[in-house]
């Protein structure tokens, strides 16, 4: 088991997580070296050195079939509780899609992972992207808003059955009668059951985040493009009559150097040894997701090439530099609503832990700098 973690994040501060590469091909579609492995010994090594490290959460990817450089992948609520077990205090976020999960099986699943982990399992909702894996399974491939709209009823579906009694749903895709889930999740205060989070970029995903996520995640933007999502999510909360604040959590890729020239020319050196193939691959399957959408809105829509080698446009955060950099840019952000960076690395093991040594405590000084001079208020 790990080691007391050096120190426990308070109500006042940031959260980090990060990307679990439970997928082959590492974080970026690049043949530049990553020192990182799919495989479970490795991301075991990895999970107990996070959470020793100051991160809170890691989130599982969720891949059925190979393509675009991740030719094998583990799935992705096996390998979350897999990790729970081998850890003391990090929780793990398992991404799932509506459509290959109905949402009881899926409830209880997740219930069970949260008992053997004394509160700790959480979920994404990915409402899908990959037309071809489903396809592939046999599954009708729906249009964009209604692939939301699912989303929204399932997950309205799972918190029904985790925090009330014989529970009765008639929706357009799901159907529960009279139905009892026990046990509930595992009893953590302040917490009504596991976090559900959430991600996309259009109008249909801010309005689902607005409605029914604990937490809204967003590929990587920068200062404005967070700054309108934020602004029109919150918008929907209020605007459903949510008591209950809509939390945002922000993709980054992180190159942390001495230098802001030796991060710089990493990033060039990611981007120049990109593989062509993969990355147009990914682009046209990724083209509905956006484009498609009645005004254009929507993860993707508009990212080029270079976006486009780290799949969740975490370069466009700008999280590359020196420690004080990033640590500046990151508060910056915080500033600007968001509540956790979920970050991909090239090196994970050791970019982890120099990531809790050299950056971190940067960010925790510039968060509480924040909070004196009143640009940040208390949570």
């Amino acid at each position: 088991m790990t080691d007391a973690p050096l120190h426990a994040t308070s109500d006042d501060q940031l959260r980090f997580a990060y990307w679990v590469p439970n997928v082959s091909g590492g974080l970026v579609t690049s043949d530049i070296e990553q020192r990182t492995d799919w495989g479970f010994d490795y991301n075991v090594r990895l999970a107990q050195t996070a959470e020793r490290s100051g991160f809170d959460y890691a989130l599982s990817q969720v891949r059925y079939t190979a393509s675009y450089g991740a030719d094998q992948q583990h799935e992705s609520t096996a390998f979350s509780l897999g990790l729970l077990l081998k850890t003391e205090r990090l929780k793990v976020i398992a991404a799932i899609h509506p459509g290959l999960w109905h949402p009881a099986v899926l409830a209880k699943w997740i219930t069970t992972a949260d008992h053997l982990s004394h509160g700790r399992a959480a979920i994404n909702v990915v409402s899908g992207w990959f037309k071809g894996e489903f396809t592939g399974l046999g599954e009708p491939w729906l249009e964009h808003g209604e692939r939301y709209r699912r989303s929204e009823e399932f997950i309205r579906v799972v918190r029904a059955l985790w925090t009330e009694q014989h529970v009765d749903f008639a929706g357009d895709f799901y159907r529960v009668h009279d139905f009892n889930m026990q046990p509930k999740p595992w009893p953590v205060e302040g917490r009504a059951h596991p976090e559900i989070f959430m991600g996309g970029n259009s109008t249909d995903a801010r309005g689902m985040g607005g409605r029914v996520a604990d937490w809204y995640f967003s590929n990587g933007k920068d200062f404005a493009g967070f700054e309108e999502q934020h602004r029109e999510v919150t918008a929907e909360a209020a605007r459903a009559g949510r008591t209950e604040r809509v939390r945002f959590g922000l993709n980054g890729f992180v190159v942390a150097r001495e230098t802001e020239k030796e991060a710089q020319d990493v990033l060039e050196e990611i981007i120049a040894k990109a593989d062509p193939e993969a990355v147009e691959g990914f682009r046209e399957a990724v083209r509905q997701a956006g484009r498609s959408t009645g005004d254009g809105k929507g993860m993707w829509a508009d990212s080029t090439f270079r976006d486009l080698v780290q799949y969740n446009d975490g370069f466009r955060t700008g999280l590359i530099g020196t420690p004080e950099q990033i640590a500046r840019r990151i508060v910056a952000y915080k500033e600007r609503g968001v509540d956790l960076f979920l970050l991909g690395f090239l090196h994970f093991v050791e970019e982890v832990e120099a990531f809790g040594k050299d950056v971190l405590p940067i960010v925790r000084e510039l968060e509480a700098e924040s909070i004196r001079t009143g640009r940040l208020q208390p949570a």
